[in-house]
């Protein structure tokens, strides 16, 4: 069985790998930022949330601490601090999991199925039961006011826009430029 430091760091490899942009913290690997979207056929499709992620010192075999930073409208969301309450992460886990299944499970269900009964917003509980379309158009505000690109960070824009062109098509439109068109 691997160390939990080892896991930790082929965990987080895992998750770099599987195109999710990463921005560490410090300098040890127990503390960074994901970027997450909202998922497809919900509310929340088109927002884009930095999430904070704290590993203990036991992970795997303790769950990690998740946030979010930039707000979102949601019954199992703390709208101030950006604390997740999810079953799944906080008692159910298990060290099978690892930190893709948190963002490509965990979180995209919690988004998809909230669950009003367990509330840490209490009024977008009560306006989901009360009145869903109601609901969706707050996520959906939300989501514009706070969940833009530019809203988790200029520094992660600019790594995506710097991605747009391969090293290689970036080379070869600096030459074209620089030679110009040749004489008729």
């Amino acid at each position: 069985m691997s160390s939990p430091s080892k896991r930790r760091e082929m965990d987080l490899m895992k998750l770099m790998m599987s195109d999710y942009k990463v921005e560490m913290i410090n300098d040890g690997m127990q503390e960074f930022y994901v970027e997450f979207n909202g998922p497809k056929d919900s509310p929340y499709h088109g927002g884009v949330w930095k999430i904070r992620v704290e590993l203990p010192d036991a992970y795997p075999y303790k769950s990690p601490s998740i946030g979010f930073i930039n707000k979102i409208y949601h019954p199992n969301v703390d709208e101030m601090s950006g604390s997740v309450c999810l079953d799944v992460i906080n008692q159910t886990w298990s060290p099978m999991f690892d930190l893709v299944n948190v963002f490509e499970v965990f979180l995209p269900q919690l988004l998809l199925y909230p669950n009003p009964s367990d509330p840490l917003n209490g009024e977008a509980a009560a306006l989901m039961m009360r009145d869903r379309a109601a609901y969706e158009q707050r996520v959906k505000e939300y989501c514009e006011k706070y969940a833009k690109p530019e809203d988790i960070g200029a520094k992660v824009e600019e790594k995506s826009s710097d991605e747009e062109l391969s090293e290689d098509e970036y080379a070869a439109s600096d030459d074209e430029e620089i030679a110009g068109k040749p004489d008729p």
